[in-house]
């Protein structure tokens, strides 16, 4: 989850967090959840002109 609490005075050393990068947001539940939605389209598409078509 995101971190929003402050302390008052800036740190000495400034803030020196690694960036996040690509897997923390593929981690993310709305953007899991919406990849899922698009993977079911696309396997319902997929299914449909295999087996039906």
């Amino acid at each position: 989850m995101l971190d929003t609490t402050r302390t008052g005075a800036a740190s000495p050393e400034g803030d020196e967090r690694e960036p996040r990068g690509c897997l923390f947001a593929l981690s993310q539940p709305p953007l899991m959840i919406f990849l899922a939605v698009i993977g079911t389209l696309f396997l319902m598409a997929a299914l449909h002109d295999l087996l039906l078509l």
